[in-house]
């Protein structure tokens, strides 16, 4: 198990003092990755892909490293890796091609507890299908999403289920498995959005069971970017919308234009970076700093923290109020600390309404590597003096 301890000298952006609990948005970018971009942009392999000369066959070589990393980091096939702007660009792409196959008595589910993107893009499928969609509440209490609320809405019309790996806002993380093989019983598809598991959890493709996976590479240090794996037999059957000249089979067809051949080489080396550290040394470091800030802010009278006031089944992500205070209002009140914290309902407009809240949402405070228990005091100093 490694010590991260000067784990923090890995991130050259951190030197600006800042502490940051803004990462469930985007983390800073480990020196690795930053190194590997800057090197391919100097290297003179900037080509494209399926040439006769020694920079396309470099870019050819890239795709299938950064895939194989990829598919260690995942635990899945190579062949389904998919490279896009974005989770959400990816998840448009996927649904925009389910949609064909939809018919009008067709149900797709959806859960209150995730991110838009993986809500909004099949509600868009069904309106251009005419199909249905059920969402499955979670429990506001707890802040859990148990699998029978998903598990009780299948049935043979279900064609489709969207699911988050764990929460973007209170971290909390459902059992998808069980999800899974619920659905595959009926011969329907499970997409999971993993973007906020990916970080925190090794992942396991297999044992999960999903069809789809969604990871954006700038939430573990990366860049900006978002990998999509769809299992190899659903990915050429799916009927995308492409130019004509992409491949009939494989990645390509889900992929427009050319990569951006840099990021790829980024999102390699930061998934290279969580695989030298280790899952097991990331969840330990990771649930002492996140068991240090949640018993802080709980301690606090005035402090309402959402979701789970416990730290299991969880990435250690959470939101609170202050008591007096609107969400905006504490954030600029923490900046004035040099502590990033977002406000707002980061993209989980479903989850608003069952968590009591508006729309100015809460307060988000995401834990990952680099903070450590000096970043942790100063948020709760910050918070106390509120």
């Amino acid at each position: 198990m490694n010590d991260l301890t000067d784990i923090k000298t890995r991130f050259p952006a951190l030197s600006d003092g800042w502490s940051r609990f803004d990462g469930a948005a985007g983390t800073q970018v480990v020196d690795t990755a930053i190194d590997a971009m800057s090197d391919w942009q100097r290297s003179g392999n900037n080509a494209n892909s399926h040439g006769a000369f020694p920079a396309a066959q470099a870019c050819d070589d890239l795709v299938e490293e950064t895939s194989e990393v990829m598919a260690k980091l995942l635990s899945a096939d190579s062949n389904g890796m998919i490279y896009g702007p974005s989770t959400t660009a990816n998840m448009m792409t996927l649904t925009r091609a389910a949609a064909f196959a939809l018919e009008p008595d067709d149900e797709i589910i959806c859960t209150k507890l995730d991110h838009d993107a993986n809500v909004a893009p099949w509600i868009l499928a069904a309106r251009d299908s005419g199909s249905i969609i059920r969402m499955a509440e979670f429990d506001p209490e707890s802040g859990r999403l148990k699998a029978e609320s998903v598990i009780d809405l299948i049935n043979p019309r279900t064609k489709w289920i969207a699911v988050t790996g764990s929460s973007n806002i209170i971290g909390s993380i459902p059992d998808v498995a069980s999800i899974s093989k619920a659905a595959h019983s009926v011969g329907a598809k499970v997409v999971v959005d993993g973007v906020h598991l990916t970080p925190h959890r090794k992942v396991n493709i297999e044992e999960m069971g999903c069809d789809v996976y969604a990871t954006s590479s700038y939430k573990w240090y990366g860049p900006h970017a978002g990998i999509m794996w769809v299992d190899p037999e659903l990915l050429d059957d799916l009927d995308v919308y492409k130019v004509r000249p992409s491949p009939e089979k494989g990645p390509g067809r889900f992929q427009y234009g050319t990569p951006p051949w840099e990021t790829l080489a980024g999102i390699r080396e930061a998934a290279k970076f969580l695989l030298s550290v280790g899952f097991e040394s990331i969840v330990k470091h990771e649930s002492a700093r996140f068991e240090r800030l949640l018993s802080g802010l709980m301690g606090m009278s005035k402090v309402r923290v959402l979701g789970p006031h416990d730290n299991k089944d969880r990435a250690p992500t959470l939101m609170f109020l202050v008591e007096g205070n609107e969400p905006d209002e504490i954030a600029k009140k923490i900046a004035e600390a040099k502590v990033a914290v977002w406000n707002g309902h980061n993209y989980a407009v479903e989850a608003m309404e069952p968590l009591g809240l508006g729309e100015q949402g809460a307060v988000r405070a995401g834990v990952c590597v680099y903070i450590d228990d000096e970043d942790v005091d100063r948020l709760l100093e910050a918070v106390s003096l509120i």
